[in-house]
């Protein structure tokens, strides 16, 4: 591990993934810290999207959604998944997997309640990823809940947040000529030790 240096430097590796996105927040141009969430649904079939990863807590990653979306749905039946979070400013990347659970409490209210008011208003009124006869049927379920719920809605029961506890995290830095430098953790639940691994581009 003589080589595992300069921006692959530390002995954890959240502390490595806050660093490197601290560090995108300076160069990239548009949400920083957008990540590719992949599921899978009940065939096996893969489903991935971009989401906004909004914590990386000592030993997870957290970011929100409906839960009765697709990624939802998914996620609870799974229990598992998987993500990549690309910066092209940087010419490095973070892959994660693991293990997920809810985050439904109060760390989920004050989240919520941190975000625009049209935001907290579109969650009450987007049956996300159900058909939707048309964009005039969405805008008056806003205008409903508007008056429903006022100007401080509380979080929705079914909105909230998930936590991905990896199993797995991958740093990733450009090289010259493709020799790309990878470094993998991987350890075998939350509570056992990380093994470090350089890998062939």
């Amino acid at each position: 591990m003589s080589d595992r240096d300069g921006i692959f430097a530390g002995d954890d590796p959240f502390e490595i993934a806050r660093r490197w996105l601290a560090e995108a927040e300076e160069s990239e141009v548009n949400d920083p810290n957008a990540i590719a969430l992949s599921t899978v649904d009940a065939d096996g079939l893969p489903n991935a999207r971009m989401v906004l990863l909004k914590e990386i807590e000592p030993a997870a990653f957290v970011f929100y959604t409906n839960y009765d979306s697709a990624k939802g749905r998914e996620l609870d039946a799974a229990g598992k998944a998987a993500f990549v979070m690309h910066w092209k400013s940087l010419r490095r990347q973070v892959r994660a997997r693991g293990l997920i659970s809810r985050e439904e409490g109060p760390q989920a209210d004050a989240y919520f309640a941190s975000r625009s008011l049209k935001s907290r208003l579109g969650a009450w009124a987007s049956q996300q990823s159900r058909p939707l006869s048309s964009r005039a049927a969405l805008v008056g379920e806003v205008a409903k809940v508007t008056a429903r719920h006022g100007t401080n809605p509380a979080r929705p029961p079914f909105w909230g947040g998930y936590r991905l506890i990896p199993t797995e995290i991958e740093f990733w830095a450009d090289g010259a000529f493709r020799l790309h430098d990878r470094f993998v953790w991987r350890r075998d639940d939350a509570e056992s030790a990380w093994d470090v691994q350089r890998l062939n581009p």
